[in-house]
């Protein structure tokens, strides 16, 4: 039987790749719900494709639009739009699969939708996790949901430990650390006093992955592996102190596991993160993703080195909110998404995203993240003092 998939955020980078391996392995999956944010044109080209019993939009206007253009066509895909539309997505009732996809503390409630319903969840929303830590795997635990890693660094954690049942529950017996690779971005050997000078499109310009403008700028500032270390300590239910950050420039070795008797197992493959999402779609099989395999005699060389703290204050940022628990991974997560959205509109400056973080983290009161309602707030709380601050930056 078709697997019946539903992908949050589907004209994003991760949920295009999702649909072409889809495309390569029609006969094994059938799309039923598409979302997305603004991108009608892409979002009614899927539609026209994979004719999905569902498609929202984030609002009405384009939902209109939409519908109209199916109808001329006579595609019989519903049409919908905003926040309500999205969690209804989630909560489709023919779905087996959801990937969840949409970047940024929007997804949170979506996915922990289809989490809550015991479905199999692909995660590529790394901030969901961050946000609600605990919330959201005893959610896992309580609901039976089957929950597999997108980003390509847990994706390959993933395939370096055991993996018992079909619940996709890992063993980390005789694990000694888990070492997080990131390639540093496209700054990694860039001048520091030339950093205060940098634009929106050099920060987007990753050297080795195609991906949307937000996690292009998080990989620029190395905020994006702070994130995937605070996922990783909730995916993996491991202590900050078993993960290390090793930066490697190349991108082939997507993350690695060492173990107590000296062995180190690491996934490698190409940097298209066509590789982790048919992972993860066909898990515990194995599909087609359309992926070139890799040529080892035509690689000249990997490097690893370790991180530049000084180069990258987010690193530490992110592990000391790791350590302070309760709600201040949230907080510091909505001033990020803020001080990004800041400066991919060019009202602060590169250097000054950090700045941004570091002042709303010091004035917002952190607090026992108990439930998604205490979330909520405060990711509501810190997305205004980190605007406010901005505001002052510019005066």
């Amino acid at each position: 039987m078709k697997q019946s998939v539903c992908i949050l955020g589907a004209t994003g980078s991760i949920g295009t790749s999702t649909l072409d391996v889809i495309r390569r392995n029609s006969d094994k999956f059938d799309v039923k719900v598409l979302t997305a944010k603004q991108n009608v044109n892409k979002l009614l080209a899927q539609c026209e494709e994979f004719h999905p019993d569902l498609a929202i939009i984030g609002n009405e206007s384009d939902a209109r639009f939409l519908a109209s253009e199916l109808t001329r066509k006579e595609i019989p895909t519903r049409v919908d739009f905003g926040e309500n539309a999205l969690n209804d997505a989630a909560a489709y009732p023919k779905l087996d699969t959801v990937v969840a996809a949409i970047v940024g503390a929007a997804g949170l409630i979506p996915t922990l939708t289809a989490v809550n319903r015991g479905l199999k969840v692909l995660l590529a929303n790394k901030e969901a996790l961050v946000m609600s830590g605990e919330i959201f795997t005893q959610a896992v635990e309580k609901s039976g949901a089957i929950l597999l890693p997108v980003d390509s660094e847990h994706n390959a954690i993933f395939q370096s430990l055991p993996v018992s049942g079909n619940k996709g529950n890992v063993d980390l017996s005789g694990v000694n650390k888990i070492l997080l690779t990131g390639s540093g971005g496209p700054f990694r050997n860039t001048p520091l006093d030339t950093l205060n000078e940098v634009t929106p499109e050099q920060a987007c310009a990753h050297p080795n992955w195609e991906m949307g403008r937000k996690i292009s700028v998080d990989s620029a500032t190395m905020m994006n592996k702070g994130l995937e270390f605070i996922e990783a300590c909730f995916l993996f239910n491991v202590d900050p102190e078993k993960i290390q950050i090793v930066v490697h420039p190349q991108s082939i070795v997507h993350s690695m596991v060492a173990y107590v008797d000296g062995s180190v197992l690491a996934q490698m493959g190409q940097p298209d993160m066509r590789t982790p999402i048919a992972h993860t779609l066909a898990w515990p099989e194995r599909i087609n993703a359309g992926v070139e395999p890799l040529n080892f005699f035509s690689m000249s060389s990997l490097e690893f080195q370790a991180p530049d703290y000084e180069r990258f204050p987010c690193l530490e940022i992110a592990k000391n909110a790791m350590r302070l628990g309760g709600t201040a991974p949230c907080v510091m997560n909505a001033a990020n998404e803020i001080a990004v959205e800041a400066f991919l509109s060019e009202k602060i400056r590169f250097t000054q995203i950090v700045e941004v973080i570091k002042e709303t983290m010091s004035r917002v009161e952190m607090v026992e993240a108990k439930d998604l309602e205490a979330v909520i707030a405060a990711d509501a709380l810190a997305r205004n003092i980190a605007g406010e601050i901005i505001r002052q930056l510019g005066n």
